[in-house]
């Protein structure tokens, strides 16, 4: 007899339809559900017969209902084999089981079609080597991200061991993750829970946005500082969406400075978003013990809150007697105009 099919296929990604996703199209669902995943790809691996629901395999425009088990069969683009490269990495914290890095704004986490090297896994693997099969090929030890232009703390792990309890600590909520934003205008509030669902963009699919059928998602937010037309935010990652703090800001009013992609104007000074990973908790995964990172703010938005902080602090200018405002002028020099006017014959209608 000739090999049969594997009844229990390995998915690459998996999730269960839930009630907001009755009768949406299969394809579009899995670009929602898993970000990784775009709409075109999705459509083509479900035409190959790689997308299973409920065990059986369906096509793109598959109608979902509540409770349906979507397995993808491959992974979000054809593999990238990662290769180790001797790139610089700040090293906050090392041992044989974890590593934790402060990265620079500019360097991208992992290999994606278009950029197949000089990330932040590249410069790992020629550190640490034995990580080459933790997590899979392509993102090996890599627990949770930080975009390219966000700067900050990040955790490596070393081990197998380590892999699934910081994961499952990720899952579970466990693990503190604080950035400081610059943000645009003044927050009224001195903290605040931004709570809303975010998703693929309804038609700039690169993009997350607020969306009613998007994945739960909650950011907390204190005040540390009003400046002069921004304000420095603390927030806190309750979930882990993607640009999950830059879709909820901008959907609060108050978009991150410097964001080229939601809604941030060009910042003097500054070549990306300020947004900075400044603090990382967690356990350890050997000992329990909970370890507590801080990483400073940066050169580049440290400059900018220095700015900021003296253009809040610089004396409004004063208008009195001795020095006029030029529209005050204005408005005497009218009024006497007027005045002159005031009785002066009006010419008859022609």
């Amino acid at each position: 007899m000739g090999p049969t099919a594997d009844p229990h296929p390995r998915a690459h990604a998996a999730f269960e339809a839930a009630a907001g996703d009755r009768g949406r199209r299969l394809d579009v669902t899995i670009a929602d559900r898993l970000p990784r995943y775009s709409r075109s790809r999705a459509a083509h691996l479900a035409g190959r017969g790689q997308v299973l629901v409920d065990r059986e395999p369906r096509k793109p425009a598959f109608r979902l209902q509540p409770g349906q088990r979507v397995q993808v069969l491959a992974p979000p683009a054809d593999p990238l084999l990662a290769l180790p490269e001797a790139i610089p990495l700040a090293v906050v914290y090392e041992d044989a089981d974890v590593l934790v890095i402060d990265k620079p704004a500019g360097l991208t986490v992992h290999p994606a079609p278009g950029h197949p090297g000089g990330t932040l896994v590249n410069a790992v693997l020629a550190r640490a080597p034995g990580i080459s099969g933790i997590g899979g090929a392509l993102r090996p030890g890599i627990v949770h991200r930080l975009d390219k232009d966000t700067s900050g703390l990040l955790v490596v792990a070393k081990t197998d061991t380590a892999y699934r309890s910081l994961s499952a600590q990720l899952r579970a909520r466990t693990m503190g993750r604080v950035y400081l934003a610059l943000v645009r205008g003044t927050v009224a509030a001195n903290s605040g829970v931004i709570s809303a669902p975010v998703g693929r963009h309804p038609t700039h699919r690169t993009r997350m946005a607020v969306v009613p059928r998007g994945r739960p998602a909650v950011t907390v937010y204190r005040v540390r500082e009003r400046l002069h037309g921004a304000t420095l935010l603390e927030c806190r990652l309750e979930t882990g969406r993607t640009h999950q703090i830059r879709v909820h800001l901008l959907h609060a009013g108050h978009p991150v400075l410097g964001d080229p992609v939601y809604g941030g104007a060009g910042v003097r000074g500054l070549e990306r978003q300020a947004l900075h990973a400044a603090r990382l908790e967690f356990l350890h995964p050997r000992t329990g013990k909970r370890l507590v990172f801080d990483a400073p703010l940066p050169g580049d938005i440290h400059a900018l809150l220095d700015r900021l902080r003296r253009e809040a602090a610089a004396p409004a200018p004063r208008h009195d007697s001795a020095h006029p405002h030029p529209a005050a002028g204005r408005a005497r020099k009218n009024a006497k105009t007027r005045a002159r006017t005031a009785g002066a014959p009006r010419h008859p209608p022609r």
